[in-house]
């Protein structure tokens, strides 16, 4: 025996609301709360279930928003694709994750891949920026948002935090509790976030003495390689780090010479992920805002979906201090 799929005209008239009003409220477009939580309860009583084929051919759209980024296995990616999909899935949309690579060519080649009917739209956070990738945006068959960098006045609506003003909290924060003897571990320089955060050490530390040491990129492996040889080469009270995963690299690196975090060296992060939170001891860490960029960004996304023509806007989000464990903070 084989059952019959409900259909639209049945929850319509399930719901006592026209097949419009029907149509609206399960696409999330144009109809008010009450008239979606109506809909939704018929279309669940029925196990109605849009036909996802069809309403893309009719369309002619994917229903599809790409969010492409360097590693797909940072925590702050994961955090900011939560927050897109919380934003895009009661509009219809399904996110697809991409990967980009970590220069700006393989960025651009990405961007120039997107033909019509692959995607809907393109939110992608590049490490590393150049005139080609940004080419390769304005040039898109596809709405763009760029999370990372301002370039609204490139004509590219994004989504920006200030890294380096943050850093600087977390180098004030540690002035502020005695340390003087200061280094900092950065990731690559010549990335968007690693240039940043260097002007905002720069710019922040007024310590006896301070050191800098470049990770090879921003994970806790490069971190921990790099922690080793900023501690064997100086004594330091206290150490920024570039993100999270830098930092627990870093409590690794000072946990192998025998030293307590925080009692002899205090150990700041960047990104405030759920691993930091977690980890022992717990990681101060400057939030820049992970969830609101990705809320923001895809706001923006559904505002160039509904008129591609909009001019580009640009959002910032301010970056957070969160004391912990790690610089003798609660927990």
């Amino acid at each position: 025996m084989t059952s019959t799929r409900a259909t639209l005209l049945q929850v319509a008239q399930r719901a006592g609301v026209s097949l419009a009003s029907t149509s609206r409220a399960l696409h999330g477009t144009g109809a008010s709360p009450a008239m979606v939580e109506r809909v939704r309860a018929a279309a669940a009583e029925l196990g109605y279930s849009p036909d996802a084929i069809g309403r893309s051919l009719r369309l002619k759209k994917t229903f599809q928003i790409a969010f492409a980024v360097a590693d797909i296995g940072n925590p702050v990616y994961v955090e900011m694709m939560r927050a897109i999909h919380e934003v895009l899935a009661p509009r219809g949309y399904r996110v697809v994750v991409m990967s980009t690579g970590d220069t700006a060519t393989s960025t651009a080649e990405l961007v120039g891949s997107l033909g019509s009917g692959v995607v809907d739209g393109l939110i992608v956070s590049p490490l590393r920026t150049d005139d080609r990738l940004v080419r390769e945006i304005l040039q898109a068959p596809v709405p763009v948002v760029v999370i990372g960098r301002a370039m609204a006045d490139r004509g590219i609506s994004s989504v920006s935090t200030d890294s380096a003003g943050g850093i600087g909290d977390a180098v004030r924060h540690l002035h502020s509790i005695g340390r003087r003897r200061i280094g900092f571990l950065n990731g690559p320089l010549d990335t968007t976030p690693g240039a940043a955060r260097q002007r905002g050490f720069d710019a922040a530390v007024d310590a006896e003495r301070t050191e800098v040491e470049v990770a090879a990129d921003f994970t806790v492996a490069a971190g921990l390689e790099a922690a080793r040889r900023l501690l064997e080469r100086a004594e330091l009270d206290a150490i920024v780090a570039a993100n999270d995963l830098l930092a627990i690299g870093v409590i690794r690196a000072v946990r192998e010479r025998g030293l307590s975090v925080p009692e002899d060296i205090a150990v700041t992060g960047m990104d405030d992920t759920e691993i930091g939170r977690v980890f022992l001891p717990s990681l101060t860490s400057v939030s820049l805002g992970s969830t609101e960029r990705g809320r923001a960004a895809a706001r923006l996304m559904l505002e160039l979906a509904d008129d591609p023509e909009s001019a580009a806007r640009q959002v910032a989000v301010s970056p957070e201090l969160v004391v912990r464990e790690s610089t003798g903070g609660g927990a």
